[in-house]
């Protein structure tokens, strides 16, 4: 995506959903360590953990979040923080599930505060 990365909005990624296979998320900025994409499964969230720490940012829709061995409600302007390695997906949501999802740090997540 051509940017200078100062303002992506979420319409102008959304359009280019789905993208290539059906595939449900589109990378809009990538810079250093930094990858974010926007994220709008259907149906199902057929995640596997990634190697790297991410943030959700939701920007519409409403469900479960799963989250290691926790399930917690989310809507529209939550943040959901999930550590490197960690098994999450989204479930029950509705169908017009998009979130902002943010890659950063090195390979294996950061380390916790001591």
């Amino acid at each position: 995506m051509e940017t200078d990365g100062r303002r992506i909005t979420v319409g102008e990624v959304s359009a280019r959903l789905p993208g290539l296979g059906g595939r449900r998320w589109e990378v809009a900025l990538e810079r250093g360590s930094i990858e974010v994409e926007l994220y709008a499964p259907r149906g199902s969230d057929p995640q596997t953990p990634h190697s790297r720490d991410e943030i959700y940012i939701v920007v519409r829709g409403s469900g479960e979040f799963v989250n290691g061995d926790v399930r917690t409600p989310f809507t529209a302007g939550d943040l959901l923080l999930v550590p490197a390695g960690v098994t999450h997906r989204f479930e029950s949501f509705t169908s017009d599930l998009g979130a902002w999802v943010i890659f950063y740090g090195p390979e294996g997540g950061e380390r916790p505060p001591r």
